[in-house]
């Protein structure tokens, strides 16, 4: 079935209290999707983000972002008083503001916990017994704040208050409840909704202290070498991510149990995920943990076809779209068309060479996702305006013509996208919006400055859903 959908995160949506979340505005959000034809919404990674915001290298693979509770509904339910709430109010519409957050929002949050009812406390406690992995979570994060926020590498202590562990049980608690309702609300419009795994986990996380054994450790609990990409269109360095990695020999003598059940925690949440960085599967960079950049790694080889198959098992007939973008060889090509997953086709590609790219519409096979940019790129219109005149005008003989205003060819870009033969489009907010380079969600290689991008209410309404929802229905969307 052709589908088209729109990628934003949930830190992105309007709601005014300093980053998105999980309520009114969300399903404010899904309604102007189902007006717009538009069938998907895809989110990046719903966890807890590391110290720079980035929501792909996170303390736990299991437990979501506490910036994501909405705060209206838990001062509606009585949690947290009407002056707690006006105190969150947010400075700025436009940008998450992440350093008001790291100072105010969990304290709030601690407050809103001791106030839970009896009834409120069992239904936790009922969670917390059917999912394991937010049970290890959230006596991970009790541990570390015992430790006085340290890595635990370093731990001394090994005792954690009931307080602060009932703390984080309560907050993940209400982040699941709300996240459900908002899947059941999107599902019942005509909306999917697609998540996206990390391949990788952060070196001090939940997942790296309760099973160290999948992971390349030290003695100490430190990685022997790291994760990232070799030098590539978008660092020259290439990018030194700093993950530990996977003890795949080790992992596959229970069958890739952690992996299996990662899949199957997110499918319960989703109706399809995307997983990051698939080529890893097949084979991964790996850095040395002394080096300063990731020139200095190589490729090993992954489980490739075994991996895939545990993945399989799990996920049945649900959605799995194989990012396979980056330096891809015919090995990592045979591995996706082996997997049977989507893999996926970016517009902003397709002019990077003379010769026929693969990221070129024509060439888009049925089996793909194709996508305007992604999270790593910039919008649509700074790439036209910093792609040079030779590449702007293929780019307008390619979409409409050279006459074409510069600023009207994000819309023709999308409507080349969506006539195309994948069978799924996903396009960014802020194609849509046609925004420039200031609406910029990542810049890879870079730590600083990134995943601020919000949208506003007035932004979203001035769409015109009306003509999303023709293009979607002329092209069999």
């Amino acid at each position: 079935m052709r589908k088209s959908g729109v990628l934003m995160h949930i830190s992105s949506l309007p709601g005014g209290y300093s980053v998105g979340s999980l309520g009114e505005e969300a399903r404010h959000f899904v309604d102007r999707l189902a007006e717009g034809g538009f069938k998907i919404w895809q989110v990046l990674p719903v966890c807890m983000p590391d110290e720079y915001n980035s929501p792909y290298k996170s303390i736990s693979s299991f437990a979501l972002n506490p910036y994501f509770l909405d705060l209206p509904l838990l001062y509606a339910r009585g949690l947290i008083t009407k002056e707690e709430l006006m105190c969150e109010r947010e400075a700025s519409p436009y940008l998450a503001e992440y350093r008001r957050l790291g100072t105010t929002r969990l304290p709030l949050l601690r407050k809103a916990a001791r106030r839970a009812s009896e009834s409120g406390r069992k239904e936790i406690e009922k969670f917390i017994k059917e999912h394991r992995e937010i049970d290890t979570a959230c006596r991970f994060l009790a541990l570390k704040e015992a430790n006085g926020g340290g890595a635990w590498q370093e731990w001394s202590v090994s005792e954690y208050s009931e307080e602060e562990l009932f703390f984080w049980q309560f907050v993940q608690f209400e982040l699941y409840s709300q996240w459900m309702d908002l899947k059941r609300y999107a599902n019942a419009v005509g909306v999917e909704i697609i998540g996206d795994i990390p391949i990788y986990v952060c070196e001090d996380s939940a997942d790296t202290w309760s099973e160290r054994e999948n992971f390349l450790l030290d003695e100490k609990g430190y990685p022997k070498e790291v994760a990232g990409v070799p030098p590539d269109y978008f660092a020259k360095d290439g990018q030194l991510w700093g993950n530990p990695l996977y003890n795949y020999k080790e992992m596959e003598k229970d069958g890739f149990s952690w992996w299996k059940r990662r899949i199957g925690h997110a499918l319960s949440m989703f109706d399809g995920v995307r997983i990051d960085h698939f080529r890893g599967f097949e084979s991964f960079w790996s850095i040395p943990a002394t080096a300063k950049t990731a020139k200095d790694g190589k490729y090993k080889k992954g489980p490739s076809k075994k991996i895939i198959k545990a993945i399989r098992e799990t996920a049945g007939d649900k959605l799995i779209i194989a990012e396979d973008l980056g330096d891809i060889c015919e090995d990592v090509i045979k591995l996706v068309e082996y997997s049977k997953f989507p893999g996926m086709r970016v517009f902003q590609f397709g002019f990077l060479s003379d010769g026929d790219s693969p990221h070129l519409p024509h060439n888009y096979p049925k089996n793909c996702v194709a996508y305007s940019g992604t999270h790593d790129n910039t919008t649509l219109l700074a790439y036209l305006y910093e792609s040079g005149d030779e590449t702007l005008k293929k780019v307008k003989d390619y979409c409409a013509d050279s006459r074409c205003r510069t600023d009207d060819c994000p819309k023709e870009i999308i409507k080349t996208l969506l006539k195309s033969h994948a069978d799924t489009v996903i396009l960014p907010i802020q194609d849509i919006l046609g925004y420039g380079a200031d609406t910029r969600m990542n810049t890879p290689g870079t730590a600083d400055g990134n995943w601020q991008y919000r949208i506003t209410r007035e932004q979203l309404d001035g769409i015109d859903m009306g003509e999303y929802a023709y293009f979607n229905k002329l092209f069999g969307r």
